[in-house]
Formats: C-alpha cells, structure tokens, sequence
C-alpha cells in the first residue's frame, strides 16, 4: 500500500495503526517529548520524530525509508550490535518488546532505547516497530547528585573519624601517660564526634527515604510549644546567651499529632541555622494557622536578625548541598527538613524577617494517629 505523509517526518500506511490513535487526540508524532521512530512490516523506517531527530543528531528526510538497523546502527556497551541480538522481525514470536536499556550510537552518543513490537494478532508476524528514545542528560543528573551525596558524606566523615581514631589509638598506647582528665577530655571528644558521624549517617538513611518516598510519620500528640522551649534551653545550656531568643506562643493552639523525633529534627535544624549563620535575636512564634487543605493546622516561624538569603538564592534554599555561608555542614538538611514537613502534609515557606534577617515558617496539619491514618 502507498504511504501518505501524516506530519513532518513522519509517513504512516493507510491502514489503522499509530499515525490514527494519534490523530484521534489531536496529536502529531512531533508533539511527543520523546524520540519515536516507527518501522512498518519491512523494517523500514516510516516515522522519525522531532525529538527522535534532537536525541539523535540525525536529520528525519535522510532516515525515512531506511531499514532501521542502518537508521539506527545502535550497539550495547560491550560492543554487540543491538539489532542482531534481538531480532524482532526473526526472533521469537512470543516477544512483544523490549525494556529501556543504554545503547550506543556511532561516534559515543548514548541514548535509552526500549521498543514495542506490533503484531495483529499473538504470535504473528510484526506488523510496526515502534522505538521510543530519550536523553540520558536526565539520568546523568541524577548520577551526578549521587556522585556529590557519597563525596559530601565522605568528606564530612573523614574528619571525626579520622579524631575518633587518632584518640583511641593514642589512648591505648599510652594509656598510663595520660591523667584522669585528660582521659576525660580525649574521651568526650570521642563520644562527640561518634555522635557527629551517627547524625550524618541518620542524614543519609532520611535522604534515601524521602527520595524514595519511603519516610514513616509515627504520628503522637506533640507539644510543639514545649519542644521549641526545649531545643531553646538546649541551646542555652550549649553556651549560647538566653536573651538572643525570643519565644512567643499563641493560645490556645490545636491538637497536634506528628513525630516528635522528626519534629526535633525540623525544630534543631531551623534554630541551629538562625543560630549559626543568623545575627541579633532569634524569634520563634508558634501560632495556630490554616493549613495547605484549609483546615486547622499550627504554624512555627523562625526569624532572626542577620543578613538574610538574597533574593536569587531563596529558589534553592530546599534543594540538596545548597549552603547560606561557607561555615561548614553538608548543606543536606534543609533538603531534609522539607521533606519531613511534606511527609506530614504541610507547607514550609522562606522569606525575608521584618528586621531583613531570614524566616522560615512552617505550617503542620492537625493530623491523626498513626493508628488511625
């Protein structure tokens, strides 16, 4: 039968097929986001996208018509030549595809390739070959962040591990040399930096959850006013001066149900960084306030006096490695934080305090009982 030309680089047979579903929604083959290349009965290419074109650096009018091992002259990463080694057109005729792999084009290019196989009835002949292609660009950036992840933990251990280890070994070696306090004073260092390296590791694990969309909310009664005072008092007794914070809560605030260790978390992690990279008075409001669902929700604010994010910056304040100074830290746990509040239902916002300092405000639903929910 005749081909007839469907769109700009595309040709589909007068027969019912891809080029008429697509047609029935009022879509082109170009539309797709994806690089399609079709093949009829032959083997021979039929349609080869706008995307298809982009992925692959090849111009459609020199691909059309062609068989689509000569189009697409694709090898896996050992060098074997990917149409020979699944032969849809010979190979079994129970196949009616293959899954997404990286393959290679001539000249290094890589692409991700799957492919449907088309057959009017089990078993038969194929009647399309239908390869769908993509960039791997996107898969390159997720490999990227892992890379920086794993580089970032492992610099951040190397340091208290490498004091973990010196202590030790110097206290076994000259356990007697050493006073009581000194023994003291080694071993408190120890215990500090074992702590150090616990957190990092804990960051780690709730990363891989909330990537995974696998984070669990034990939801409990929580006194989120009570838990600020406490994380407060804490940071008093660590040396800070009691009169840099200013907590301020309204009454009387709804039933709050969360996880109270991951509350901590949220709370340790917004008071440490107004603490450490924040100037003047930290002020924490606790206040009730509508939440995402438009229903009754408390609502924590931290403010503080200092600098600020620059306006440019507030976009990726939330995102992973994304540091307001050059103090340290792995710049992973205000990527953490929001994915708790988020685990939890609510919001958290960033924006500029009235003093121009730095305000995160987060807002948590009422929320129900983990047994319940």
């Amino acid at each position: 039968m005749d081909a007839v030309r469907t769109s700009g680089g595309c040709a589909g047979h007068a027969v019912p097929g891809w080029a008429e579903i697509l047609t029935e929604y009022g879509l082109t083959p170009d539309d797709l986001p994806d690089g399609l290349v079709v093949a009829d009965e032959s083997g021979r290419v039929i349609c080869f996208n706008t995307a298809a074109a982009r992925i692959t650096a090849l111009a459609p009018p020199a691909v059309i018509g062609l068989p689509i091992d000569q189009a697409l002259p694709l090898e896996d990463l050992e060098g074997r030549r990917w149409w020979t080694v699944t032969d849809p057109y010979q190979g079994l005729a129970t196949r009616t595809g293959q899954p997404e792999r990286n393959l290679l084009l001539p000249g290094g290019r890589e692409v991700l390739v799957s492919a449907k196989y088309v057959r009017t009835y089990p078993g038969g002949p194929v009647q399309r070959l239908v390869v769908a292609l993509r960039g791997t660009e996107a898969r390159r950036r997720t490999e990227r962040s892992h890379a920086e992840l794993i580089a970032t933990v492992a610099h951040e251990l190397r340091s208290p591990l490498t004091s973990v280890k010196g202590f030790t070994r110097t206290l076994l070696a000259k356990w007697e040399r050493f006073t009581d306090d000194q023994k003291k004073l080694m071993l408190e260092t120890v215990d500090a930096d074992a702590n150090r390296v616990t957190r990092l590791i804990a960051e780690l694990l709730d990363i891989s959850r909330i990537d995974s969309g696998r984070l669990e909310v034990r939801r409990q009664p929580v006194d989120i006013a009570a838990a600020v005072q406490r994380h407060v008092d804490a940071l008093v007794a660590a040396g800070q001066r009691a009169d840099r914070f200013a907590v301020r809560v309204a009454q009387p605030l709804p039933a709050l149900w969360a996880d109270p260790d991951k509350i901590d978390q949220i709370l340790g992690n917004l008071l440490e960084n107004a603490v450490r990279h924040g100037e003047g008075t930290v002020t924490i409001d606790v206040a009730p306030a509508p939440s995402k669902a438009q229903t009754e929700g408390t609502a924590v604010t931290v403010s503080d006096e200092g600098p600020g994010i620059p306006e440019e910056s507030m976009s990726r304040v939330f995102t992973r490695f994304w540091r307001g100074s050059k103090r340290g830290g792995t710049g992973l746990g205000l990527y953490i934080v929001k994915g708790i509040v988020e685990a939890h239902g609510g919001t958290i916002t960033v924006g500029r305090a009235p003093g121009s300092g730095a305000q995160f405000r987060f807002i948590l639903p009422v929320g129900a009982p983990a047994f319940m929910a």
